[in-house]
């Protein structure tokens, strides 16, 4: 049985690669690695919104007003 520090890590890396997955999809729509660090690190909002918005031609820092 996992201690409650062990599920801590656990979910603490787990997060860790969800931000880094949202990062790199934001990255890869075209945020700049600012914005996309920004809004990646915010659960919250919604990926395939932001995603749609840079292909729909949004710039970054409107995107990151609308989102954030």
């Amino acid at each position: 049985m996992a201690t409650t520090a062990e599920l801590a890590l656990i979910d603490e890396s787990e997060t860790e690669r969800v931000i880094r997955w949202r990062f790199e999809e934001l990255v890869r729509a075209g945020y700049c690695l600012d914005a996309a660090l920004e809004i990646a690190v915010h659960g919250e909002v919604d990926l395939h919104l932001a995603v749609d918005l840079a292909h729909k031609g949004c710039p970054p820092e409107t995107a990151r007003r609308i989102l954030l």
